[in-house]
């Protein structure tokens, strides 16, 4: 993937018009209807109607890289805990997550901030399955360090395609990760691709909500 297209997904908040249909808490179904990033081919993103609860899934075969995305202004002195929940049917192997080369996860969900008429001022916090980065460990993208990479999980499932629960305290990671204390993020986006590893995956996603601080803290 090239560093323009790579760039060009953190630059989500800048590329659509504000929704006024945009929902605090999203169904897969809602994600599903979000707007698509294509980078390389489209990954195939469908509702998964065998599971329970309903879930998106995201096939990626044979060099596909497209994101879902919507812009959504979130106040993060109200609501800075992001939820979700997502599974792996595998992750990768060879990949050297920090290079350009290896800049595929099997799922991730970015958080966006926009940086408005200075578009080289937007910020990401990218959280991902990692193939290769220890769980816990954080590294700038290999195309800019606006766009921070935090494994939230990583290495093989011990289930695979059963999904797992998430929650981190997006201001905390943004302060941490950019040390800038944000009072609200702009947009969320998910992505399943395998351009660079060129070995098939399947991913899943949960519902994502965003919650008050209250509800949990996140896990360095």
């Amino acid at each position: 993937m090239t560093n323009t297209a790579r760039y060009g997904l953190m630059l989500l908040g800048v590329l659509l018009p504000l929704s006024t249909q945009a929902k605090p808490a999203y169904a897969p179904e809602d994600i599903l209807g979000w707007s698509a990033k294509t980078f390389a081919k489209p990954t195939h993103y469908a509702l998964d109607t065998s599971a329970s609860p309903l879930r998106l899934q995201a096939d990626c075969r044979n060099g596909e890289a497209s994101a879902l995305f919507i812009e959504h202004p979130v106040d993060l002195r109200e609501t800075p805990i992001l939820s979700w929940s997502w599974a792996v049917s595998g992750v990768y192997s060879g990949l050297d997550e920090t290079s350009k080369a290896g800049d595929d996860y099997p799922v991730r969900v970015y958080v966006v901030k926009d940086g408005g008429l200075l578009p080289w001022r937007t910020l990401a916090v990218n959280y991902v399955w990692s193939s290769s980065q220890p769980q816990g460990s954080h590294w700038s993208n290999a195309f800019t360090a606006n766009a921070q990479m935090l494994a939230v999980r990583s290495g093989a499932p011990e289930h695979p395609g059963e999904l797992v629960s998430e929650q981190r305290n997006v201001r905390e990671d943004f302060k941490r990760l950019h040390g800038q204390d944000l009072q609200q993020v702009d947009g969320i986006a998910l992505m399943t691709d395998c351009d660079n590893a060129g070995q098939p995956v399947t991913g899943w996603y949960g519902a994502i909500e965003w919650l008050p601080a209250t509800s949990a803290p996140s896990r360095h």
